[in-house]
């Protein structure tokens, strides 16, 4: 009925063999299966969930907005809530249009750069996800400033080629593609942590080159923080790491576990979005009613006090546990972190990029994900995914964890 069983790829157990569990519950930071297993969870719904599964005040909010009515098809009080509190928060919003997922925000986003520069090529980076539409699903060729080739069957070649792909943490590729295309590029687009090749973290200039490098050629700099908006600070990755963006790309914990995303930046940029402005964007259920609802009271409950510093000294004890644990095996371990985000790479050099992370050893982590499984941990089944850690997750948790790890790795 279901293609693959699946309604995402990720779930199939592709990358590590086997047949994945199938959930019935969540609660805190422990999900259950059909079949009665309980598991601690570091998937988190591959990162809505910051606050954990089933949170009190996000219940509480949902079912109160579901009373009042599930959709409109209008303006709500709460949408335009749900905008102030994300414009206070990201240093370089000062508009935002809600939509229903990441891939629609990315999507606009690149539209919205287009029509502003009048330019049609764009800049991505290897293993850079940033959703399945065609303008993303391409992959590198054989040098920096190969055009992109479709990396999808059903994506026509001609949309392909207008994406332009450099290696992650490569300034010179990226600045070798602005000579090679002058004039042509409207946007570079880059996960400013990258999170879908594994957890790579940008190395020190790298976001800075990419502000410079835009801003002197005239194209846009677009985040995506899809993964690391309001997770590694409550400001984003661009709050961290001090660079202003033209456009952000919001998703996931913005909506709070339900279906929502979000595109903002220069209010100039924004204006072009219908019905102010020639590019046209538009969503049956975008601003949800429940989603901006559980998204509100997610956002709101990040603003307390030292809620960030709680997330990193869990996630810096679970780094340091791993790090202990992993040193028994013969295997290379490689293990990288930003903020809450975390992947185990079984790599015997650091991983700075995709061509880095495709080198990890596939089968040595299907073991280990297999052997935290049968101790009751449940990581992303892949090795290119990242690690969520959730504000729901205690120190206990944390080294019930390490001592899983290192079991899993002894066996």
């Amino acid at each position: 009925m279901i293609p693959g069983g699946v309604n995402s790829p990720v779930r199939a157990y592709g990358s590590v063999g086997g047949t994945p569990p199938v959930m019935v519950r969540g609660n805190g930071s422990h999900v259950f299966d059909a079949d009665g297993n309980e598991y601690l969870d570091y998937v988190s719904s591959w990162g809505p969930l910051i606050l954990g599964h089933a949170h009190p005040r996000i219940i509480d909010a949902v079912r109160a907005a579901a009373l009042t009515g599930t959709t409109f098809g209008a303006p709500t009080t709460a949408e335009m809530e749900l905008a102030r509190l994300i414009v206070e928060a990201v240093p370089s919003v000062e508009m935002v249009r809600c939509v229903s997922s990441g891939t629609e925000a990315c999507m606009t986003a690149v539209r919205l750069a287009r029509a502003h520069t009048k330019r049609d090529r764009i800049v991505k980076f290897a293993g850079g996800y940033h959703g399945h539409a065609d303008t993303f699903l391409v992959q590198a060729g054989s040098g920096s400033a190969t055009l992109g080739q479709p990396d999808s069957a059903g994506v026509p070649k001609g949309t392909a080629e207008l994406t332009l792909v450099a290696p992650y943490n490569d300034v010179a590729a990226v600045d070798a593609l602005f000579q090679a295309y002058p004039g042509e590029i409207a946007a570079v687009i880059v996960e400013p942590v990258a999170a879908n090749m594994g957890v790579v973290p940008p190395q020190p200039g790298f976001l800075e080159s990419l502000r410079e490098t835009t801003r002197r050629h005239g194209a846009l700099l677009i985040f995506d923080e899809v993964i690391t908006g309001f997770r590694v600070a409550r400001g984003g990755a661009q709050e961290l790491y001090g660079i202003t963006p033209d456009l952000t790309c919001l998703g996931k914990i913005i909506g709070g576990g339900l279906p929502l995303a979000a595109v903002g930046g220069r209010r100039d940029i924004m204006e072009l979005l219908a019905p102010l402005g020639p590019v046209y964007q538009a969503g049956t259920l975008s601003g949800n009613p429940l989603a901006v609802r559980a998204g509100i009271e997610t956002v709101k409950a990040l603003a307390g006090p030292k809620v960030y510093d709680m997330l990193e000294d869990l996630s810096a004890l679970l780094e340091e546990g791993l790090r202990e644990a992993t040193s028994i095996t013969e295997a290379p371990v490689q293990i990288n972190r930003v903020g809450s985000l975390l992947t185990v790479f079984f790599n015997a050099e650091p991983v700075e990029d995709f061509q880095g992370a495709m080198t990890t050893d596939r089968k040595e982590f299907s073991r280990f994900f297999h052997g935290m499984l049968d101790r009751g941990i449940y990581l992303p089944p892949s090795p290119f995914e990242a690690w969520f850690v959730s504000l729901s997750h205690t120190d206990e948790e944390i080294t019930q964890t390490v001592k899983a790890a290192r079991g899993a790795l002894t066996r």
